[in-house]
C-alpha cells in the first residue's frame, strides 16, 4: 500500500479537513485530513488554537475519538483499513498503544464504549466490530449494514448507534444482540449522534432531514434543514439543542423543538463534520484548518489561513485569440480553493507559457465545461454554476440561481448546458443567461460525471448506473457493484465509467438507428486496489485505449480487443503513480491524456504513435505554476507575525505514524 506524501503546510492541513472531534472538556480537538495527517489542537484559547501534534496513517483519515475515560487516549480511523490508538499527554511525546489492523475495508467512524476500554468501528464493508483496545483483539462483530456503514455513536448507557448508506439506523446493545432496533429511511444516512444523557439520538440524512429518534427508534421529531444532504449533527452542552453540518456549506444551529436558532455560512466550510464540547463548535473544512465558534452566537472565534488547490476537474479549452499568438491552447483546472488555473500550454513542446489564477466562487470548483471563444462553466460546491471568461474582455461572472445541492458535474450538450447535482438532478440551463431551462428525470443519487455523447449526455451516479441518451429520455447502460465515479465516451459507440467497486467497465454500443442504444459488448476491467475515481478513452473505438485513476495512487491503461476480453484484460498496466488518489483526467487530443490527483501534480500522458504503449510525456506541479506566474495566494513578504508564530509551534510538532 502507497503512502500519502504531500507537502507539509506548516500552518495546518495540506488538503481538506475530514473530521473533527473534541476531547470531552473542549481543550483539545483532533482534526483528520485527505493529507493523511491527524493534528491535535490546543483548543484552551480558542481564538488562538495551537497545533500540538501531527500524527501519520498511510491513507486519508476519516475519524477520531477521544477516550470517555482517559483523556490522553485517542483513536484515529483511516482508509488503510486500520484503527491507531494513540496517547497524547498534556505534556511529552505521544506513543501509538496499538494498531486495529483487521478490517477489511476503510474505516469511515470509531466510537468508544463507556468504559474507555472497548471501541466501536464501522466500514465500507458495512460491518459494525467491536475491538479491545489494550490488547488488540477483535471481540465481536456486533451489526451489518447492506451498503457503506458510515457513522457510530455510543450513547452514555452503553447503546451503539449506527447508520450507512442503505438508510439504515440501528440500535443495539452488544451484550443483548438479540434486541437490537432499526429502522429504514429511502435516502442515506451519514450523521448520527446521542444526546448527552442518551434519550434522544440525531440522524442526518442526504435528503437534508435530521430525525430525533428514541433509543426505540420512535420518531420524536422531524425537522426539514436543508435542500442538500445534511452529513454530521452535535449537541449543545444542555442537550437544549444541536447543530447540523449541510452540504450547503453551513452550520444549522437548531432547538430541539425543531425551530431555527441561526444559520452560519461559510464556503470555506466542508460541514462533513461538526463537533461540541465546552461552549465550542468546531467544523471540517476546505481550508487547511477547522472553524471554531462560540455555540451560544455562533461567532466565529478562529478559521482556517490557507487555501489548498487539490485539483477536482479539467477542462480543455479553445481560443482563437490564443491560436493567433501562439501554437496552443489552453488547460483549466478547478480546485478546492475555488479558483480555476488557467494554463497556456504550447503545443510545440507542451510546456506551460504562462498560468494565472481565475477566482470564479467561495467555495471549492468541482466540475468545468468548456465553452466557445474563451468562455467556460464552473460548477461549485456552493451549488451554482458560474459562467465565464478568462479574457480581461470577457465581461462580468454569470451566476445561477441556487440548484439546491453541490454541482459535481457538467456537461456542454447542443444548446443547452447540463448540471448534475449531488441531489440526483440533471438540470437543463440556459449557457448564455444560466437560467432553468428544464429538468430530467433525476438518478437515485448523487450525479458524479456527466460527458457529452452522440446527441446527448453520458451521466454516471452513485446509484450504481451509467446512462445515455437525451435529458427527457434515458436509457441505463449498466450497473456497477457500487457507486459509479465517472464516466467517459468516445465517437458516438464507446463507453467506460469507473467505480467504488474497483472496476472500470468499457462497452461498445450497437450503432445508432438499431433499436436503441443497446449495449453490444461489455468487458469488466481489472487493475486497481481501491475505488477508481476517473476514466478517459483514447485512440479510435475500433480499438480503444482506456485509462483510468485510482484512489490506490494508480493511473492504469487497458488495450481494448472487442474479440478478446481476456486480453484487454491482460494488457492493463500500471502508467504512472502519484502522491495522492488520482481525481480527474480530460482529452487533451485523440492520443493524449492530462490527468490530475489531489497531490497537485498534472500529468500528459500518451502515445507516439497507435502501436506503441501510453506513457508520461510532461508534468507541472500546481503550486508550482501558480508560484512561477506570481498568482500564489500568500508571499513571504506579507505572512503575519501571527503567521510566523504558528510556523515555530509547528516547526516542534511531534510526529507518530501508524506501522504499516
Amino acid at each position: 500500500m502507497r503512502t500519502i506524501d504531500l507537502k507539509p503546510d506548516p500552518l495546518g492541513h495540506a488538503a481538506p479537513i475530514t473530521h473533527v472531534a473534541f476531547r470531552p472538556d473542549g481543550k483539545r480537538l483532533a482534526s483528520c485530513s485527505y493529507d493523511g495527517t491527524v493534528l491535535v489542537w490546543d483548543t484552551s484559547e480558542p481564538a488562538s488554537p495551537v497545533p500540538l501534534t501531527r500524527l501519520r496513517h498511510r491513507r486519508l483519515v476519516n475519524a477520531a475519538a477521544w477516550s470517555p475515560t482517559a483523556p490522553t487516549l485517542l483513536a484515529t480511523a483511516s482508509a488503510d483499513k486500520t484503527v491507531g490508538v494513540w496517547r497524547i499527554p498534556e505534556h511529552g511525546r505521544h506513543r501509538l498503544v496499538t494498531v486495529l489492523a483487521r478490517h477489511t475495508d476503510d474505516i469511515n467512524s470509531v466510537a468508544w464504549m463507556p468504559d474507555g476500554r472497548r471501541l466501536i468501528c464501522v466500514s465500507e464493508d458495512g460491518r459494525a466490530t467491536m475491538w479491545d483496545t489494550p490488547t488488540g483483539a477483535l471481540l465481536a462483530e456486533i451489526g451489518a449494514h447492506a451498503a457503506h456503514c458510515m457513522m457510530v455513536s455510543v450513547s452514555c448507557e452503553g447503546l451503539v448507534a449506527t447508520v450507512g448508506e442503505d438508510g439504515m439506523v440501528a440500535v443495539g446493545d452488544p451484550g443483548r444482540p438479540a434486541t437490537a432496533e432499526m429502522r429504514h429511511y429511502a435516502s442515506s444516512v451519514e450523521g448520527c449522534a446521542w444526546s448527552h444523557s442518551g434519550k434522544l439520538l440525531a440522524v442526518a440524512r442526504d435528503d437534508g432531514v435530521v430525525n430525533l429518534l428514541t433509543p426505540e427508534l420512535d420518531c420524536l421529531r422531524t425537522i426539514n434543514v436543508s435542500t442538500s444532504a445534511a452529513r454530521s449533527v452535535a449537541w449543545a452542552d444542555d442537550d437544549g439543542s444541536i447543530v447540523v453540518g449541510a452540504y450547503d456549506g453551513s452550520l444549522h444551529h437548531i432547538d430541539i423543538s425543531g425551530e431555527p436558532i441561526r444559520r452560519t455560512h461559510d464556503a470555506r466550510l466542508w460541514p462533513r463534520s461538526v463537533a461540541a464540547a465546552n461552549g465550542l463548535i468546531a467544523a471540517g473544512s476546505f481550508w487547511n484548518a477547522p472553524h471554531l465558534l462560540d455555540f451560544a452566537t455562533g461567532a466565529e472565534l478562529s478559521a482556517p489561513r490557507r487555501p489548498g488547490h487539490g485539483v477536482n476537474a479539467l477542462a480543455v479549452l479553445s481560443d482563437r485569440r490564443l491560436a493567433d499568438r501562439i501554437p496552443g491552447r489552453r488547460l483549466l483546472a478547478g480546485c478546492d480553493s475555488g479558483s480555476v488555473l488557467v494554463l497556456d500550454v504550447d503545443m510545440d513542446d507542451d510546456t506551460p507559457s504562462g498560468a494565472r489564477l481565475l477566482p470564479v466562487s467561495d467555495s471549492p470548483v468541482l466540475s468545468l465545461a468548456a465553452g466557445r471563444d474563451g468562455v467556460f462553466y464552473a460548477g461549485t460546491y456552493g451549488g451554482q454554476v458560474v459562467r465565464r471568461s478568462v479574457r480581461p474582455d470577457g465581461g462580468e461572472p454569470t451566476v445561477s440561481a441556487p440548484l439546491g445541492a453541490p454541482v459535481p458535474s457538467l456537461a456542454l450538450v447542443g444548446d443547452r448546458l447540463v448540471a448534475g447535482t449531488y441531489n440526483g438532478e440533471l438540470i437543463a440551463l440556459d449557457p448564455e443567461t444560466l437560467a432553468e431551462v428544464e429538468r430530467g428525470a433525476p438518478h437515485a443519487g448523487s450525479v458524479k460525471s456527466l460527458s457529452a455523447f452522440d446527441g446527448g449526455f453520458l451521466s454516471a451516479a452513485t446509484d450504481r448506473t451509467v446512462a445515455a441518451g437525451p435529458l427527457e429520455d434515458r436509457a441505463t447502460l449498466w450497473q456497477h457493484g457500487n457507486l459509479v465515479n465517472a464516466v467517459a465516451g468516445l465517437g458516438d459507440r464507446v463507453v467506460a465509467s469507473a467505480s467504488r467497486d474497483h472496476t472500470v467497465k468499457v462497452g461498445l454500443l450497437a450503432p445508432p438507428g438499431t433499436g436503441g442504444r443497446r449495449v453490444a459488448n461489455v468487458q469488466t476491467l481489472l487493475g486497481p486496489d481501491e475505488s477508481v475515481k476517473c476514466v478517459g478513452l483514447l485512440g479510435d473505438p475500433d480499438a480503444p485505449v482506456v485509462l483510468a485513476g485510482s484512489y490506490d495512487f494508480g493511473l492504469y491503461a487497458w488495450e481494448v480487443d472487442w474479440r478478446d476480453s481476456v486480453g484487454t484484460l491482460a494488457s492493463g498496466r500500471l502508467v504512472s503513480t502519484f502522491r495522492q488518489g488520482l481525481s480527474c483526467m480530460i482529452p487533451w487530443d485523440t492520443d493524449r491524456m492530462v490527468v490530475a490527483g489531489w497531490d497537485g501534480r498534472l500529468l500528459l500522458v500518451g502515445r507516439e504513435r497507435r502501436d506503441a504503449p501510453v506513457r508520461e510525456l510532461r508534468s507541472w506541479q500546481v503550486d508550482d505554476v501558480i508560484e512561477r506566474a506570481g498568482a500564489a495566494d500568500r508571499t513571504a513578504g506579507d505572512r503575519t507575525a501571527g503567521d510566523r508564530q504558528v510556523d515555530e509551534q509547528v516547526d516542534a510538532l511531534e510526529y507518530g505514524q501508524v506501522a504499516s
